[in-house]
């Protein structure tokens, strides 16, 4: 029985799909992965097949040319590509006598490296349970031995059963513990709201520049590398725009092709921050050819997250390889829709504040609401906000108030009071707001 190893680092990569060959790109990042993970790429295996193997995954042919790579090149680790099944990664180990992983596992390894907060440590370490619950027949020899020995003869709960058990106990504590953190991000969310500070969120495909985008917005000095993944922990800090005003600047963890469902299932409270955000700066690496899938990308994880339908402005980075100057282009309505800037030298960072201002420009509400005589309160409240330019009395009773006021106080008003509303954004006269209880 082969004892699994603990440690080497010297990998080779298989680059293998269900039924294809990876693309030139997704070998790349492939690579790139392992490399961001801390191994030493010795060599790769090509392989193209129509259906996997059963046992295996690759067929018998390629399992011996891989099985005499590794004896040359004296690697412990092999890497695929395709997500392989459990009972394969367990065959795969005792055939090459190596640690046997696929991307999911290598991408898990490098969240896990890189957590630095309470919040992702737990993300992370639920999503390598869940993971690993699913791994416990690998080629663990302590896992299929039963205890025994004077003392410990009784149910005869294996070491598998064990093992099982405590990773769902240890689950559920996790789940528990991620719940007190979801309310205490969902208490700030709240403050947020009161204090009427809306939020903007950052997003892109990992190593579009992010982590310098957001240091060179907010001196947030937070990590930077060229690598995937650099940084994981997500970020807040304040930001001060052209006009005076100021948002909240979230900085999300990085997206990826095929990110494991594992980690969107866990960082989904993270990521909850893009759902929850008045505006999405969608980075994409300017300077990359496969920029346009990347984008495909980023949105199919954004409409995972329900979080599509926010207002969305492009921000292409690292213009500075392109020689390009910073431009901005706005939409139909005059806002900003695209900029293009190089974080690293700063230019056209204002050009993105100003964009950020003018999608964050509050709309105005005009037109009429009717209220009751029994309606004084809200009466009263509606010109303490500063929002009623003409008041008309009714014959039958009641006020009619010719409205001017900023559209989310608007709508809180009109929630707060519990009045139901058919607004049309017009002019007074022809379309007023009719209020009733």
């Amino acid at each position: 029985m082969f004892d699994r190893p603990q440690s080497g680092e010297r990998a080779v990569l298989i680059h293998a799909a269900a039924d294809r060959v990876p693309e030139l790109p997704e070998r790349e990042e492939f690579a790139e992965l392992a490399v961001s993970a801390g191994a030493v790429v010795v060599d790769e295996l090509l392989i193209g097949r129509r259906r996997p193997d059963a046992r295996f995954f690759i067929g018998k042919g390629k399992l011996a040319d891989l099985r005499e790579i590794i004896e040359a090149q004296k690697a412990d680790l092999v890497i695929c590509y395709a997500p392989l099944s459990p009972g394969q990664e367990r065959n795969l180990e005792q055939a090459l006598e190596c640690r046997v992983l696929d991307r999911s596992g290598l991408i898990l390894d490098i969240f896990a490296q890189r957590a630095r907060s309470f919040e992702g440590k737990l993300q992370v370490e639920l999503a390598q349970l869940r993971h690993l619950s699913t791994r416990l027949i690998r080629g663990w020899t302590h896992l299929e031995r039963q205890k025994g020995g004077i003392g410990l003869r009784g149910p005869g709960e294996t070491q598998l059963e064990t093992d099982r058990r405590l990773i769902a106990q240890r689950i559920r504590q996790l789940r528990e513990r991620l719940v007190h953190v979801d309310r205490r991000r969902e208490m700030n969310r709240q403050n947020r709201l009161r204090a009427d500070i809306p939020t903007v969120a950052l997003v892109g495909y990992t190593n579009a520049g992010k982590s310098t985008l957001f240091n060179a917005l907010t001196n947030a000095g937070v990590y930077v590398e060229d690598q995937l993944f650099a940084t994981l922990d997500p970020t807040m800090r304040r930001l001060e725009l052209a006009d005076g005003s100021a948002v909240i600047l979230a900085d999300t963890v990085g997206f990826i092709r095929d990110l494991p469902h594992e980690l969107i299932a866990a960082f989904r409270s993270t990521l909850q921050e893009a759902k929850e955000a008045d505006l999405i700066l969608h980075l994409i690496d300017a300077s990359d050819p496969g920029r346009w899938q990347r984008v495909r990308q980023v949105n199919a994880v954004l409409k995972q997250l329900d979080a599509d339908r926010v207002p969305q402005i492009r921000v292409y980075n690292k213009i500075d390889k392109l020689n390009r100057r910073p431009r901005r282009t706005k939409n139909s309505q005059g806002t900003g829709r695209a900029v293009w800037l190089s974080a690293v030298s700063g230019e056209g960072i204002p050009l993105l504040l100003d964009a950020i201002g003018g999608r964050l420009q509050r709309k105005m509400v005009h037109g009429v609401i009717r209220l009751l005589p029994s309606q004084g309160r809200q009466r009263a409240q509606l010109f303490d906000l500063g929002a009623v330019t003409r008041e008309t009395m009714m014959e039958e009773g009641g006020w009619e108030l010719e409205l001017a006021l900023d559209e989310r106080d608007f709508q809180r008003f009109m929630k707060r009071e519990s009045l139901l509303t058919h607004f049309l954004e017009q002019e007074p006269a022809a379309a007023p707001v009719t209020a009733v209880t």
